[in-house]
C-alpha cells in the first residue's frame, strides 16, 4: 500500500485557500443589493390597522416605528414590493406595498385655496419689531411660542416676512385641501420650488409642517425632533411665515416656513 506524503506547508496552503473560499461566498451571498425605482406619487395613506415601518424591505429587517390606520406618510421610492418612506418623528424605513394607497394630487380647485389671506398687505420692514395685525389667533400664538424657543437659546426673534407667510398659508390650504402631509407638495412642489415660484427672494431656506389639536403641542413635537428642533433653532433664519388651517384627520395643520436673508 502506498502512503502520500503530504508536507506541512502544502496543508496549510489548502486550508487557506479553503478559507478563502468560503469567505467570498459568504460575502456574495449577504451582499447582494436590491435596485430602487422612482414611483408616481410622494403621499400614501395606511390601510392597515398597524403598519410596521421596517430598518429595511423584508419582514426579516427589525421594526423600526409604526404607524397606525388613515395616517399619511412621505413615499420616496420602492424596491420590490416595498415602500422606502418617511413617517412621523422623522424616522425612514420600508414598508409593505399592500398596505399602503397611493394619493395623488387633486385636478381641480386648489389653485383658489389661499381665497382669503390679506398679510400681504401689511409690511414687517427691516427693523427690530415686526408686524403681526395680520395673523389668525393660532398664527400669533405659535410664533410667539416659536420665538420664546429662540430666546431662551440666546438667539433673536424671528420677524415676519409677509410673503413668506402668504406662502406659507397657501402651503397648509393645499394639505387640507389634497389631503396629504409631506413636505413635497402635489401642486407647488418643494418648499424651495414654492417660495421660488412666489417669487420669494432668500440666502437659506427652510420648512416644518405638523398635524395637531394643539398649538402648543404642535410646537413642543417640533422642538422634541432634532431636525425640526434645527430649524427653529437656526440662527440663519431671521424671518419666517406661519399657516394654521383647521381640517385633516389631526384638527389643524401646521406649515411654518423660514428664510434668511
Amino acid at each position: 500500500m502506498k502512503v502520500i506524503k503530504i508536507k506541512k506547508s502544502s496543508i496549510l496552503k489548502i486550508l487557506l485557500l479553503c478559507v478563502f473560499t468560503f469567505t467570498i461566498t459568504k460575502l456574495t451571498t449577504s451582499f447582494g443589493m436590491q435596485h430602487y425605482y422612482n414611483v408616481d406619487f410622494s403621499t400614501g395613506l395606511v390601510t392597515a390597522s398597524v403598519l410596521n415601518v421596517r430598518s429595511g424591505p423584508g419582514t426579516n429587517y427589525p421594526v423600526v416605528a409604526k404607524v397606525k390606520k388613515n395616517e399619511y406618510i412621505r413615499v420616496f421610492a420602492g424596491v420590490g414590493s416595498w415602500y422606502i418612506v418617511q413617517v412621523e418623528g422623522d424616522y425612514v424605513g420600508a414598508v409593505s406595498q399592500q398596505y399602503v394607497k397611493a394619493i395623488y394630487p387633486s385636478t381641480g380647485g386648489s389653485g383658489n385655496s389661499s381665497g382669503g389671506n390679506s398679510s400681504g398687505g401689511t409690511s414687517s420692514g427691516g427693523g427690530s419689531s415686526t408686524n403681526t395685525s395680520g395673523l389668525t389667533a393660532d398664527e400669533l400664538e405659535v410664533f410667539n411660542l416659536i420665538n420664546q424657543q429662540r430666546n431662551q437659546n440666546g438667539l433673536a426673534s424671528l420677524k415676519i416676512d409677509p410673503e413668506v407667510q402668504n406662502v406659507a398659508r397657501i402651503k397648509a390650504q393645499d394639505m387640507v385641501n389634497n389631503n396629504y402631509f409631506s413636505h413635497t407638495s402635489p401642486t407647488y412642489g418643494s418648499p424651495f420650488d414654492m417660495l421660488k415660484s412666489f417669487k420669494v427672494s432668500y440666502k437659506t431656506a427652510g420648512e416644518n409642517i405638523a398635524g395637531n389639536s394643539s398649538n402648543s403641542a404642535a410646537v413642543t413635537a417640533w422642538m422634541n425632533s432634532s431636525g425640526h428642533r434645527a430649524n427653529i433653532l437656526n440662527s440663519s433664519f431671521n424671518y419666517t411665515g406661519i399657516g394654521v388651517v383647521r381640517g385633516s384627520q389631526y384638527g389643524k395643520i401646521f406649515v411654518q416656513m423660514f428664510i434668511g436673508k
